[in-house]
């Protein structure tokens, strides 16, 4: 289905369907599982892949699929994301028709009330969003990372008439007992909406793989707006999409499943589907070692869906020295703009921006988030360096469960998180 031609619209030609659509980006939750990273910033403000944010994602999937017109509700401890938006997403232009608006918790409603849940951080803008005057709203998680075409989604739900159109992944049973599940029919039509369900139905066609709720919801702004007026009004309601305004149209309205598979944009050098929660240190640590793979699940190099973000204008990196044991070298890894690597070995390894690796020093397997400096004769495996965190010289991490789990944050998976707090105190009892 094409989408009917506005009255103002000349050539009579059809207009994409995002052209009618605003995207509402919920980026306010802190993302308590990533522990120390988010003690200082709201989970879609982690570092990902090397220059991007994970907020960067949903983002510059809407701007991709041709929406030019975003809101982003922010809420716990929302600078460094407010200051990276700020930064890099400041090219919307208000005559051109486009805007990106940032909307922290602010006590529109009332002095005492924030954002109560996903659904009353819309209703609590419901007269910003009118005034953008569209037509559809695209509801996004600011936490998620992968690459997606809203547009194709958008032509389903208008295509099947549907009061809500839910994104899923499509997952094994056993899998998905950690998300919200749905039931759908043979014509995808969504029958009951399980949250983590113990026993996860199948999908028709395939009855060992269920459909997994992704947190991403497109309605018509009309239906949305009476919905969440008369949710806020309901004193019995946690007012979140997932939990309350979703099921009722389950079983009240007429609510469809849209597979993530049929929108998914893929470059060629992915083989399948790719979409992480990285919620956890050790889902974090992976989704980024995994890019310094031959050929990465997720590929960051696609011209053709680039991932928008603020780029800082540094200087190239640097590999210093040659001697046979102090050589700076990396190998299989990303190394980011700024980043100097002096007579030091890189494995397997990812390092953001600004990174100072000194001589003899080695990494393997580490994530290092930007402006770390690592000093010399530091040994580190399977770790996550925070934002600035000064490695002192000759500290051995990843090797010793026990020695590691004294200073740091070692997850069940192996995966050492060091910050520069953690440091400090292990300084301070060594003196």
């Amino acid at each position: 289905m094409t989408a009917t031609p506005h009255s103002g619209n000349p050539t009579g030609a059809p207009l994409r369907l995002s052209n009618q659509a605003m995207a509402f980006v919920l980026a306010g939750g802190r993302g308590s599982r990533l522990e120390e990273l988010t003690d200082r910033r709201a989970k879609p403000a982690v570092h990902f892949g090397g220059k991007s944010r994970i907020i960067d994602f949903p983002l510059s999937n809407a701007l991709n699929s041709g929406i030019r017109k975003m809101a982003v509700a922010t809420q716990y401890k929302a600078h460094s994301l407010i200051r990276h938006m700020q930064r890099g997403w400041g090219f919307f232009r208000a005559e051109r028709n486009e805007y990106l608006d940032i909307l922290p918790a602010s006590q529109r409603v009332a002095e005492n009330k924030w954002y109560l849940g996903t659904a009353d951080a819309v209703t609590q803008n419901i007269d910003i969003v009118d005034d953008y005057d569209v037509k559809y709203v695209i509801v996004l998680a600011g936490d998620h990372v992968y690459k997606m075409d809203y547009e194709i989604m958008l032509r389903q739900h208008v295509e099947t008439d549907a009061d809500v159109t839910v994104g899923c992944l499509t997952v094994p049973r056993e899998e998905a007992t950690g998300f919200g599940v749905m039931h759908v029919d043979e014509q995808g039509r969504i029958v009951d909406f399980l949250e983590k369900p113990a026993d996860p139905p199948g999908m028709p066609d395939d009855p060992d793989m269920a459909l997994a709720s992704m947190g991403i919801y497109v309605f018509d702004w009309a239906f949305l707006r009476e919905l969440l007026l008369a949710d806020a009004e309901d004193t019995s309601s946690s007012h979140d999409f997932g939990h309350d305004l979703i099921p009722a149209i389950v079983k009240g309205g007429s609510a469809y499943a849209h597979r993530f598979s049929e929108s998914c944009v893929m470059s060629g050098l992915e083989t399948e589907p790719y979409w992480r929660d990285v919620g956890t240190i050790d889902s974090f640590w992976r989704a980024n070692i995994d890019l310094t793979e031959f050929i990465p699940a997720l590929d960051m190099y696609d011209n053709a869906w680039p991932i928008w973000t603020y780029a800082e204008l540094v200087p190239p990196a640097k590999f210093i020295h040659d001697d046979e044991k102090r050589r700076g070298q990396a190998i299989q890894s990303l190394v980011s703009g700024n980043c100097i690597i002096s007579g030091a070995e890189v494995h397997n390894s990812l390092l953001f921006t600004g990174g100072r690796v000194h001589s003899y020093a080695s990494l393997d397997h580490v994530v290092s988030l930007p402006y770390v400096d690592v000093a010399r004769g530091a040994r580190l495996s399977k770790c996550v360096l925070d934002n600035r965190v000064r490695i002192p010289e000759g500290l051995v991490a990843g090797e010793d469960p026990e020695e590691d789990a004294k200073w740091f944050r070692r997850t069940a998976d192996g995966v050492v998180l060091i910050t520069q707090p953690m440091l400090d105190r292990r300084a301070a009892a060594l003196e």
